[in-house]
């Protein structure tokens, strides 16, 4: 017998729709990683074996010569593109100033956008300059992220300063001129200090007048920091003031209250010395003549409780009415 009982599907409302979990194809990312290595490498192919190249470059060491293709670097550098606008038939580029394997390694990372760590711990600034002048902006930045985090040196510090104010890399100038404030002593020593008082006098002018103004500030900076921690303890000893007189602590009770034998720990660190000097300022014969130091203490933080208190009728600090009234009559 066929069962006649058909259930009718139920339908779900108010519920929202759950994305697919991702999946991460272990298979796929390491072929696509090979991938990628493998046109890595045929890049660094094309640029060793230049096959079919049709530019030549040219440095001043003349040990050699770089092969490239007017495409690739045209497309990498818009200073190549314009240059090699000019003449459609074999180019000739020569660059001056820099090492062989310094421009090798620039044109390599044109091709592939890889480096070696010893090329560019070697040639890092040339590298720099390179960027900077074909306007490579990828490798401009990361000779800027090497020299900031790893190769930056005392030695070496004048001389990225001054290429850093050529080659338009102002984070890297400020970089290098908070290193020299650093260690002034030592940079201004070096041979590229020296260097640059000959031939950029007013760099090293700009550099001293900004040790002075660093000094200036850190002085007023700590003077601050001292005034502010006077202010600090002014605060804390007039609430530890306003506590002895109103609540009692340790050997002080309250105005016309007994001392409670079970005390809670104080929380204020200056109620100890506070009530020693109060114990004293009651006590002391020479209070009125003015010659006892501690009682000038009291008084003055008596004096600045005064000023500062909002209703002196109800205050229990001692002389804290008669204090205002004085100064109120004096000013």
């Amino acid at each position: 017998m066929k069962n006649s009982y058909n259930p009718s599907p139920q339908i779900a409302t108010n519920i929202e729709p759950v994305s697919r979990p991702l999946t991460l194809n272990k298979t796929s990312f390491v072929q696509r990683n090979c991938r990628v290595f493998q046109a890595r490498e045929s890049w660094d192919r094309l640029f060793d074996e230049a096959y079919r190249a049709d530019v030549e470059i040219h440095t001043d060491s003349h040990d050699g010569v770089i092969y490239g293709h007017a495409s690739i670097l045209g497309f990498a550098s818009p200073v190549f593109r314009s240059m090699f606008k000019k003449s459609r038939t074999k180019h000739q580029v020569l660059i001056h100033g820099v090492p062989l394997e310094a421009v090798r390694t620039f044109i390599r990372f044109l091709y592939s956008s890889c480096y070696e760590e010893e090329q560019i711990e070697e040639h890092i600034l040339s590298l720099l300059v390179l960027s900077h002048a074909f306007v490579v902006p990828q490798l401009k930045r990361e000779c800027e992220y090497q020299i900031e985090h790893r190769l930056l040196n005392v030695d070496n510090v004048v001389d990225v300063f001054q290429l850093s104010l050529l080659c338009d890399a102002p984070r890297l100038g400020i970089f290098c001129n908070r290193f020299i404030l650093k260690c002034f002593d030592a940079a201004s020593t070096s041979a590229g200090w020296k260097a640059m008082r000959a031939s950029h006098p007013h760099l090293e002018k700009k550099l001293i007048v900004s040790l002075k103004n660093e000094n200036n500030r850190r002085k007023e900076m700590t003077r601050k920091l001292t005034e502010r921690k006077v202010y600090l303890e002014l605060y804390e000893a007039m609430e530890a003031l306003v506590h002895i007189c109103r609540d009692g602590c340790r050997t002080i009770g309250p105005q016309g209250k007994m001392l409670k034998e079970e005390q809670e720990p104080c929380r204020y660190k200056v109620c100890k010395g506070l009530e020693s000097l109060l114990h004293h300022y009651f006590g002391c014969k020479l209070r009125v003549p003015g010659d006892c130091t501690h009682c000038k203490k009291m008084w003055q933080l008596l004096e600045l409780h005064s000023r500062i208190c909002i209703d002196s009728n109800v205050c229990r600090v001692p002389s804290c009415r008669c204090v205002s009234l004085i100064f109120y009559w004096i000013l």
